[in-house]
């Protein structure tokens, strides 16, 4: 067994309206920002676990899945280190 970092990235998919990148990017304007074009608000998740490396990949998915993000409307990707110990 190792231990692994797994940064999650959930954001939404295209065509999914985003009310709270919007209205940050009014504010933005309206503070004189006027060159944003627009701003998309997404999740982003940390992750350490225990697993063989084989099998991080499919945990890391089947967790998204399940949990982490809502298929119908988010899409995710995600990175893994190998924690290294001293």
């Amino acid at each position: 067994m190792m231990t692994f970092e797994v940064t999650i990235y959930v954001t939404w998919k295209n065509g999914v309206l985003d009310p709270q990148g919007a209205a940050v990017t009014e504010s933005l304007h309206k503070l004189g920002y006027e060159g944003v074009e627009s701003v998309s608000i997404s999740k982003m998740m940390q992750v350490r676990l225990t697993a063989e490396k084989e099998e991080v990949e499919a945990q890391v998915t089947e967790m998204c899945e399940k949990l982490l993000a809502n298929p119908v409307i988010e899409d995710y990707t995600f990175e893994i280190e190998e924690v290294i110990s001293l």
